[in-house]
């Protein structure tokens, strides 16, 4: 037994079990969260700061921002199965965003909400979640075992209430990458097939603005100009980046533009090696090496950016999490392409796939009719 799967199976007997739409989930808070700070520096902004209260009260939002995190833990411990899940995230994001909003006045003596580091306490806070919780998803591969708990997690709400087409999908789905010798597949795939039919579809919004985002990014990611205008974008963020900081920097102009010129260069190294490889027909090398300049910007220049310029750098921020979607999901289109060339030249069985979780048609077939099938 390796020591990977002895740690795997020891966390698992502990009852740590992992998500496999942990990714999704962590991905609505954050960007919940973010733009929660920024609409409400925006709007405190263009209404001049109005105090909410009166008589030596005032009403802070971290308040209501607790309120809400409070509400999305309530949620997820009162309640089973995967549908409550992305409406937590989002709840508890956007309490978080208000939360985290108010970091200067926790860290100042004068308790100073326009303390000037604000800016990048905040973005450093939330990368450090997006890195810490990546870490704990891929520091080792999901294990069959958590695959099909997951599966069965599914079943939690398909006992209980039914299951509608498309989250029937979604298990059937699931359940085909995990292999027959795990032991009580077959039982849940009874219990699965047991579950009572829903013909209601009830409205999933976050689960719906992934689906239309993944197949938003997948049909921009293939567009035959879009490696040139990758490059283009990411050639003059490069230039632009330092510029910004320069032009609009504060007090801390100085530590921010030094690190903003380090991390253009980089990003700028990693750009021009991508073009390189696009000249000679390496796409997918290429895709990896845009997405690497991407991840510098975000997790380098950034920082400093936010540092010297405070929430002006939010445009930056938001171009690169777009660019960083697109090259992401035509990355994952050429490795599945990939993955199949070499299934078919060795003789193999194509591979189930599911990007984000969730299988492109609601209307996937069921289990088969074979009785030999060894599900």
């Amino acid at each position: 037994m390796t020591p990977t799967t002895t740690r795997s199976s020891y966390l698992m007997r502990a009852g740590l079990v992992r998500n496999v739409r942990s990714g999704e989930h962590l991905t609505t808070f954050v960007v919940s969260g973010v733009a929660t700070v920024l609409i409400t520096r925006l709007i405190l902004s263009l209404s001049g700061y109005p105090q909410i209260g009166g008589k030596g009260l005032h009403i802070a939002h971290v308040l209501p921002g607790g309120v809400l995190m409070l509400f999305a833990i309530s949620l997820l411990l009162g309640y089973v199965g995967p549908v409550v899940r992305p409406a937590a995230a989002l709840v508890g994001g956007v309490g978080f965003g208000l939360f985290i909003d108010e970091v200067g006045k926790f860290v100042t003596s004068d308790n100073n909400y326009f303390y000037k580091p604000t800016a990048a306490i905040v973005y450093v806070v939330f990368v450090l979640i997006v890195l810490g919780s990546r870490f704990l998803s891929t520091r080792r591969p999901i294990d069959p075992r958590e695959e099909l708990a997951n599966v069965i997690d599914h079943t939690v709400e398909g006992v209980a209430g039914g299951l509608s087409r498309q989250r029937r999908a979604q298990a059937l789905e699931l359940l085909s990458l995990v292999g027959p010798h795990v032991r009580g597949r077959r039982q849940t795939a009874a219990l699965l097939e047991a579950c009572p039919p829903d013909e209601v579809e009830l409205a999933a919004p976050v689960d719906a603005a992934w689906r239309w985002l993944q197949r938003t990014f997948e049909r921009l990611a293939t567009h035959p100009k879009a490696p040139t205008v990758a490059v283009v974008v990411l050639a003059i963020q490069a230039v632009a980046a330092p510029v910004i900081a320069i032009a609009v920097g504060t007090g801390l102009a100085q530590l921010s533009v030094s690190g903003v010129i380090v991390g253009s260069l980089l990003s700028a190294t990693f750009t021009f090696r991508g073009g390189r490889q696009l000249r000679r027909q390496s796409r997918l090398r290429a895709v990896r090496l845009f997405e690497l300049a991407v991840l510098v910007s975000l997790l380098m220049t950034q920082v400093f950016q936010f540092a010297g310029t405070q929430f002006a750098a939010a445009g930056g921020m938001l171009l690169d999490l777009v660019l960083l979607g697109l090259l992401r999901a035509e990355r994952d289109r050429l490795q599945r392409e990939e993955e199949l060339s070499n299934q078919a030249a060795s003789g193999a069985a194509p591979a189930a796939t599911t990007p984000l979780g969730l299988p492109p048609d609601p209307a996937a077939p069921r289990f088969p009719e074979d009785p030999s099938d060894p599900v």
